[in-house]
């Protein structure tokens, strides 16, 4: 393990024992084909790194927010640690610098590649597991979940068609509908203006450059309303 690599452990307060774990969660698999080696990479670790973060996640969620239900906490887990997610926390701790890559891949790319970024996270997570345990684990993740939890809002992950018909049926038996009211532009730059109703009673307007965009702004629309 290098010093550079030491310290953004220590920065985090882990000591690790096995070093070469390490190694591993963060080396790209394009260093395989030039030192001629085959798995000496971050793509298993990745795996089992996948659920430890999963485990903590749900865990963090099911304590701090006792009063969620089950489709909610899964929407938000989902939203925690998809892709995107991942790679800004890794971008956050500036993993970038750390991992090991081939020729073949320019330190730029690295920087922009939520991919590599989502699969070391992962498999840094995978690696402290293994050589620490779940507990060590676990509270490494709180660091960057915990935060995030704390300051859910619903809204951030249901869609607003879900949640004007979530309210609506909350109340009536009934369904909204979505009206497409005007389109306009070239072929190619459409601009469209959708209403949504219910019982034949507008409840709001949005407009987009897609048809779902649109219906998207109409719900938010009405939500708005219906909140005042």
């Amino acid at each position: 393990m290098t010093e550079k690599t030491a310290l953004f452990f220590k920065e985090r307060n882990i000591i690790p024992k096995d070093t070469s774990v390490y190694d591993l969660a963060l080396t790209h698999p394009s260093c395989n084909n030039e030192n001629n080696t085959k798995h000496q990479d971050y793509e298993r670790l990745e795996f089992i790194g996948d659920s430890v973060i999963g485990f903590v996640t749900a865990d963090i969620i099911f304590k701090t927010h006792p009063n969620l239900d089950q489709g909610v906490m899964s929407k938000l887990r989902s939203h925690l640690v998809c892709s995107k997610s991942l790679a800004s926390l890794a971008r956050q701790v500036e993993l970038f610098k750390y991992i090991n890559i081939g020729h073949s891949i320019t330190q730029e790319q690295l920087k922009k590649s939520d991919k590599i970024l989502e699969d070391v996270f992962e498999a840094v997570t995978g690696a402290i597991y293994l050589d620490l345990g779940l507990e060590v684990a676990s509270k490494y993740l709180h660091q960057f979940f915990q935060p995030l939890v704390d300051e859910f809002d619903p809204d951030d992950i249901i869609d607003p068609k879900t949640k004007l018909q979530e309210d609506i049926q909350a109340e009536y038996r009934d369904s909204v509908r979505y009206n497409l009211e005007d389109e306009y532009g070239p072929a190619h730059d459409r601009t469209f203006v959708v209403s949504v109703s219910f019982n034949n009673i507008v409840l709001g307007k949005g407009i987009g450059k897609s048809k779902k965009a649109a219906e998207e702004a109409a719900a938010r629309d009405a939500l708005s309303k219906r909140s005042i």
